[in-house]
């Protein structure tokens, strides 16, 4: 009987001790799931983080590909402006550069026009002239050169008549430009270049080598035109002229006479230099 008995007690003991240990092992799995709940929330909670970043970083991202593009599409319009001003200004220069190609075709008949009418003129007689003495002395001027025989063309307009001599004159036909401009004279004595038509019988008289005539010649723009713009000119000239001819005192006194009394006159700067060329000669 005492056997029996002790095998109940154990079985007793051992349904006893079963429901504890069902609920301890409840609990713990109760805490890991809680664990696990807590670390998905935190994971969750920091995913929501990353996106929020991402979010942000999209946000600023798109607003500098907005500024980006408005910048770009500024300095598109801004090429494009500039491409279609060069452009422009390419056709403005290509049409200068016809017009001044047809120009020059246009002078270069002249010039062969005016040769051929040069070398068809008769002889030309000779030009005398008395030189004259010293200008700065205010003594007065000589007789003027001798007339050159024949008569201009009808219907020339002065400008016409004038671009003619002076391309005989740069040709260096320098009998036939003192002719052309004595006969400028001539035809149009009012000419606002009529003084410069004597100027130009000076220096044409100079280059030939006929100092006493090219003398008389600047003299005349002196006396002639006296508030002309020509007279600083004939005055270095008449000063260069005299220098040629070994004349140095009325030559110093001559490009005096530039320095001081038209000391702003481009002349002015070419007769100090002149002077200080002549000063000491004898």
């Amino acid at each position: 009987m005492r056997k029996p008995f002790g095998l109940a007690a154990v079985v007793l003991v051992g349904t006893m001790c079963t429901p504890g240990v069902a609920r301890a092992d409840a609990n713990k799995e109760h805490q890991l799931l809680m664990a696990e709940i807590r670390m998905l929330q935190e994971n969750q909670q920091q995913l929501r983080q990353v996106l929020d970043g991402l979010g942000e970083t999209l946000k600023a991202l798109n607003n500098r590909l907005d500024t980006d593009a408005g910048r770009m599409q500024k300095t598109f319009a801004d090429q494009r402006l500039l491409v279609e001003g060069v452009a422009e200004t390419s056709r403005i220069l290509r049409e200068k550069a016809d017009e001044t190609t047809v120009r020059l075709s246009s002078l270069t008949q002249e010039m062969q026009s005016l040769r051929q009418a040069v070398t068809s003129m008769p002889p030309s007689a000779p030009v005398t002239a008395t030189p004259t003495t010293d200008p700065a002395a205010g003594d007065p001027a000589a007789a003027a050169n001798a007339p050159a025989p024949g008569n201009p063309p009808p219907n020339i307009s002065p400008t016409q008549m004038w671009d003619r001599v002076y391309a005989v004159y740069t040709a260096g036909q320098f009998d036939l430009a003192v002719e052309g401009f004595q006969s400028y004279i001539r035809t149009f004595p009012t000419s606002p270049q009529a003084d410069d038509a004597q100027l130009y019988i000076g220096h044409s008289l100079y280059s030939a080598g006929k100092y006493a005539e090219a003398a008389a010649a600047l003299q005349k723009v002196i006396t002639g035109y006296p508030q002309s713009d020509s007279v600083p000119a004939a005055y270095y000239k008449l000063g260069l002229t005299y220098e040629a001819m070994k004349q140095f005192e009325p030559a110093r006194r001559a490009f005096e006479t530039v320095i001081k009394n038209y000391n702003t006159a481009y002349e002015s700067t070419l007769a100090r230099q002149a002077l200080v060329r002549v000063q000491d000669k004898k």
